[in-house]
């Protein structure tokens, strides 16, 4: 099914928006990046990081574990697509807001940059952040079909976002778990 003009007005411009704000993620991640090889907090600032570190992990990966088991629901043919959409929509904040909280806490948590294992959480991280941004603008687009059942390449970029985030959070994970025994 095409889109009718009505639905596809408001999607005008959404590509030069993600664009732009996937050159300024991507700019604050290196500064973010730099700062964490020039700043170095006593222990009391580093034991409050670690605090807003783990708190945002939890609100940031929670949201996102949230949002996925309901696509599974979806899937499973537990939950229509419009439920799916309706429940997850307000997610998107304690995602970002996890996100946010994990990297500018993550500057203080003085990361060994001259690991290999770091620099590939570091690229996990901001592969994140711009598979946020693509999710961010899917939503709308998987929304404008109502109760029709969106196109296979729509349900196709849904499903691969949901796989890199998934491989995204759960990397940097276990790069962060490991890197605090080693």
């Amino acid at each position: 099914m095409a889109l009718s003009e009505p639905l596809a007005a408001p999607l005008a411009g959404t590509a030069a928006r993600c664009v732009a704000v996937s050159l300024g993620l991507s700019g604050l991640w290196a500064g973010c990046a730099w700062a964490a090889g020039h700043l170095h907090a006593d222990p009391a600032l580093h034991t409050v990081a670690l605090f807003v570190h783990l708190a945002a992990l939890v609100v940031g990966f929670g949201a996102v574990l949230a949002i996925d088991y309901v696509g599974l629901l979806w899937l499973l043919g537990k939950r229509t697509l419009r439920n799916v959409l309706d429940l997850t929509a307000p997610l998107h904040v304690p995602v970002w807001a996890g996100l946010a909280g994990l990297t500018f806490s993550g500057i203080l948590l003085e990361p060994n940059l001259d690991s290999n294992l770091t620099r590939l959480k570091l690229v996990l991280v901001l592969l994140i952040a711009l598979n946020g941004v693509h999710a961010t603008a899917l939503h709308p687009r998987l929304e404008s079909y109502g109760t029709l059942r969106p196109p296979a390449h729509l349900m196709a970029r849904a499903a691969g976002s949901a796989g890199l985030s998934q491989l995204g959070w759960w990397g940097s994970v276990l790069i962060g778990f490991y890197n605090t025994r080693h």
